[in-house]
């Protein structure tokens, strides 16, 4: 089943781990399409009885830079967010562990892949952010679910009202980051973690981690119900527009609560 799904999502096999490839560099940048296509590898790796457990990783300065809202803006709106979120829950719909590689920038839906797989390796020069606020936009991607039951609602409510960038090594102490390893290592390191979750057995790997994670993709689903409604009002205001334009450029938005 190695190969490419779709035109920016590929997957090599390492004995009994998957090695899942984001290939959109430098920011790879989210689409409904490119989450249907990681959701199929997914789907595809579920399929495999000699799979048990998957590494996420990427090409490129960052491991994913969110939705480009600028491109899609200029194309006339984003749209419904609703398809986009029927793939994210797809992906906590997976049944074998993820283990992430994070290096450079993990933003808005970028955040999101992050938090959904079960681990999170990062590189030193890795940063978290659920900088929506600074869009003038609500988060997404359920994490304001996912955020809170990973590094609890404190620290969540923190990163979601501030939009801050936490670094890996904040990140570690949150919770947020399991282990920093240089980037020369960080797929080694990955890889490493998901080898030693693949020597066990399979189906007590899937029935263990379905207990540990209980009905997480029903409630992601849920909670990207009232996160997508949120947004479609938020959508339509000048605050919106204002931090589309502040974060291309790089400021302080200026907002007028209208």
């Amino acid at each position: 089943m190695q190969g490419k799904f779709g035109d920016h999502i590929t997957v090599q096999i390492d004995g009994h781990v998957a090695v899942v490839t984001l290939d959109k560099p430098p920011n790879n940048h989210v689409s409904v399409d490119f989450m249907r296509d990681l959701a199929d590898a997914l789907d595809a790796i579920d399929g495999e009885v000699a799979l048990r457990c998957s590494v996420l990783q990427a090409e490129g300065k960052n491991f994913c830079a969110g939705a480009d809202l600028v491109r899609s803006e200029s194309a006339g709106g984003l749209g419904s967010v609703n398809p986009l979120y029927d793939q994210a829950v797809r992906l906590f719909s997976a049944k074998k562990p993820i283990v992430a590689a994070v290096q450079g920038a993990a933003i808005g839906a970028g955040l999101g892949l992050a938090v959904m797989a079960d681990f999170r390796i990062a590189s030193p020069d890795a940063r978290f952010a659920a900088n929506f606020v600074k869009l003038g936009f609500h988060p997404g991607f359920g994490l304001t679910h996912t955020l809170p039951r990973l590094v609890g609602p404190t620290k969540a409510e923190l990163m979601c009202l501030t939009g801050r960038r936490v670094k890996a090594e904040d990140g570690l102490a949150w919770g947020l980051v399991d282990e920093v390893v240089p980037l020369e290592e960080l797929r080694a390191a990955a890889l490493r973690l998901a080898q030693e979750i693949a020597e066990n057995a399979p189906l007590a790997l899937i029935a263990t981690r379905k207990t540990l994670r209980g009905d997480l993709a029903a409630a992601v689903r849920a909670q990207t119900g009232v996160e997508a409604a949120e947004q479609g009002v938020l959508r339509d205001t000048e605050d919106y527009k204002e931090g589309v334009r502040s974060v291309a450029e790089r400021r302080v938005g200026v907002f007028l609560g209208r």
